[in-house]
C-alpha cells in the first residue's frame, strides 16, 4: 500500500461515540488497532522513503566524486598527448615517420588570426549570442519593488530531507 492508500483509508474513518472507527467507503467497522497499524504503517513508509533519499544523495556525492576523479584523469591525459605531440612535431620538424603501431604524417591547414578591434569587423562577421535574463538581478529588483514585464516572484515550499 502506498502514502495515497494509506491517507486515504485514514480518511475515510469516522470515530463513533463507542471508540469505533467506521470506513465509510465501505461501510465495516474498523478497530483501534487497524487505525494504529495505518499510522504505522505509513510512518514506516515515510521513513523507507526518506532513508532511501538519503542513500541516492551519499550516491550521487559518491557519483560526483569520481566524475571529478575522471575528468582530473582525462585532463591529465590530455595535456600530457599535447605535451608529446609537441615534442614530436619540434623533433620531426615536418618530416614523416612510420613503424607498424603508429605514424606521424604532417598535413597543412587554415586557421584566421585575429587581433584587431572587433567593432571594425563588419556585423555579417561576427556571431552574436542570444540573450538570457540574469535572475539574480531581476530577484533582487523585484525584492526591491521595481516591476519588470513578464517577470514575477513565485513562492515554492521544498523538502529537505536529513
Amino acid at each position: 500500500m502506498n502514502l495515497f492508500e494509506i491517507d486515504a483509508r485514514l480518511t475515510a474513518c469516522i470515530k463513533l461515540d463507542s471508540g469505533d472507527f467506521v470506513d465509510t467507503e465501505t461501510g465495516e467497522i474498523v478497530d483501534t488497532e487497524a487505525i494504529e497499524k495505518l499510522e504505522m504503517d505509513r510512518a514506516e513508509k515515510l521513513r523507507n522513503i526518506g532513508c532511501w533519499i538519503k542513500n541516492l544523495k551519499s550516491d550521487i556525492d559518491a557519483l560526483k566524486a569520481q566524475e571529478k576523479a575522471f575528468v582530473d584523469r582525462r585532463k591529465s591525459a590530455e595535456s600530457k598527448v599535447k605535451s608529446l605531440t609537441d615534442y614530436v612535431s619540434a623533433y620531426l620538424n615536418g618530416t614523416a615517420w612510420k613503424c607498424t603501431e603508429c605514424e606521424f604524417r604532417w598535413r597543412t591547414s587554415e586557421s584566421v588570426v585575429f587581433n584587431g578591434d572587433i567593432k571594425k569587423v563588419p556585423v555579417e562577421y561576427l556571431r552574436c549570442k542570444e540573450p538570457e535574463l540574469d535572475k539574480t538581478k531581476i530577484k533582487k529588483a523585484l525584492k526591491e519593488g521595481i516591476e519588470i514585464i513578464g517577470c514575477s516572484l513565485e513562492k515554492k515550499a521544498s523538502v529537505s530531507v536529513k
